[in-house]
């Protein structure tokens, strides 16, 4: 029997919110349980990422926590199918004084660590960190106004190695006592040193919670200069950093 024009429509109708509730489903699933976007809304994190980057987080590279879910919907402690963060990983977290704010920084002290910064030298266990000079890295404000920025190459005793930036000598950081990371813990840096709230400021990240972690950053999938606007695409030939677009964050 041929359906009428009303029941055409109504069937139309549904179909079309199960279409829609099915691509939700389907998304909500990814960025749980396997990628969550995330743009760089600050500088701490230069010249590794810049302001206007945006990227996919790995959520599975260390396990799940209730802060993998959306809005932490469903509390329960600790973590499953957990795999620990490496010295070095790139890695978006839960602020620890208010488990709600969203943080990006590399992991530089593991539990057990004692971590100190000394006239600029990041010093693990007592040991300094291999360091090269750099050429000088030239940011461009929005403005388009040159500043070369001292700049080095550090490696980890893992063997990882990435850029930091040194925007003045004896910056506030530069002398730190010694910091002792706790079981469970991990002390994270932003690569911009002296422009980086970080686990060096105890009273506003201090320590990160293994809990806490939201997962690893992996692959920048956009990225557009400082001050535009993603919407405004006829601004993009000029205004996205294309050279930036699928690298991997290291």
């Amino acid at each position: 029997m041929a359906m009428t024009g009303q029941e055409k429509q109504e069937s139309g109708i549904s179909e079309f919110f199960r279409v829609v509730f099915q691509a939700l489903l389907i998304a909500l699933l990814i960025r749980t349980f396997l990628f969550q976007p995330f743009n760089i809304p600050s500088g701490s994190m230069k010249k590794t990422l810049l302001v206007g980057d945006y990227l996919f987080v790995s959520k599975y590279s260390y396990g799940y926590s209730r802060y993998s879910l959306p809005f932490g919907i469903i509390p329960f402690s600790g973590r499953i199918f957990a795999s620990q963060p490496q010295r070095g990983d790139v890695v978006v977290f839960k602020l620890p004084k208010d488990n709600s704010t969203d943080y990006i920084k590399r992991v530089i002290g593991l539990p057990g660590d004692k971590i100190q910064m000394i006239d600029g030298v990041l010093n693990i266990n007592g040991t300094p960190v291999k360091r090269e000079r750099m050429p000088d890295w030239v940011s461009s404000d929005p403005e388009g106004s040159g500043h070369p920025i001292k700049r080095w190459r550090e490696t980890l005793p893992n063997g990882v190695s990435y850029e930091t930036l040194d925007l003045v000598d004896n910056g506030f950081y530069d002398n730190t006592p010694v910091y002792e990371v706790p079981a469970g813990h991990y002390f994270m840096m932003g690569d911009n040193r002296d422009n980086s709230t970080d686990s060096r400021v105890l009273s506003a990240v201090g320590y990160v919670p293994f809990e806490n972690l939201e997962g690893r950053a992996q692959i920048l999938f956009f990225s557009i200069d400082e001050g535009a606007h993603p919407w405004e695409f006829w601004t993009w030939p000029s205004s996205v950093r294309w050279n930036r677009i699928f690298s991997m964050v290291r």
